[in-house]
C-alpha cells in the first residue's frame, strides 16, 4: 500500500481541523479548537488502483502567511487549500499561502475547498472570486464540514491527483 502526506492549509478557523474530522471520523462539533503546531491523523482511501494509505497534517492555520511552518510541509504530495467561504481576508491569505507551499514544495497538486457551504448566504467570497481561482487552473470545490457536503469527494480527487 502506498502512502502519501496531505497538509490542510489555510487561515485561523477556516474549518481544517473539523474538516480533518468530518474525512477521518465522520463526526463534526460546534466547539472551536485551535491547532497548536499540526496534529496528525491517518485514513486509508480505496481506489479503483488500490488502497492509499493518507497522513493528514493539519496544520495551525495563520492569517499572517509569512509564518506559515514551511517545514511542515516538506514531504507532502500534495494539500488541500482551505477558505472560508464567510470570510473574504482568507481568500485573500489563500492566494498567498498557496505560493508559499509552490515555492516550498513546488508543482503538487493542491484542490481549494470553499469552507462552510451550510451558511452561504452569509458568504463573502464571490463567485467572480471562485472564476478567478478556476482561470488560475485550480480545482475549487465548496464544503461543509458540518453537513459533510463535499468533504469525501475532495480528499478522493487530491488522492487520485496524487497517484
Amino acid at each position: 500500500m502506498i502512502q502519501k502526506k496531505i497538509c490542510l492549509l489555510g487561515s485561523f478557523a477556516a474549518g481544517k481541523t473539523s474538516l480533518v474530522s468530518r474525512f477521518v471520523h465522520s463526526v463534526f462539533s460546534e466547539k472551536y479548537l485551535t491547532t497548536v503546531g499540526v496534529k496528525i491523523d491517518k485514513k486509508v482511501v480505496d481506489l479503483d488502483d488500490g488502497q492509499v494509505k493518507l497522513m493528514l497534517w493539519d496544520l495551525a492555520g495563520e492569517d499572517d502567511y509569512t509564518k506559515l511552518r514551511t517545514s511542515y510541509l516538506r514531504g507532502a504530495s500534495g494539500y488541500l487549500l482551505i477558505i472560508d467561504g464567510t470570510r473574504a481576508n482568507t481568500l485573500y491569505n489563500a492566494f498567498e499561502i498557496q505560493q508559499k507551499a509552490q515555492d516550498t514544495i513546488g508543482e503538487v497538486p493542491f484542490v481549494v475547498l470553499i469552507n462552510k457551504a451550510d451558511l452561504i448566504d452569509s458568504w463573502e467570497v464571490s463567485e467572480a472570486d471562485i472564476i478567478q481561482m478556476k482561470g488560475r487552473g485550480w480545482i475549487v470545490m465548496q464544503s461543509s464540514a458540518k453537513t459533510g457536503e463535499s468533504v469525501e469527494e475532495a480528499f478522493t480527487q487530491l488522492t487520485q491527483m496524487m497517484v
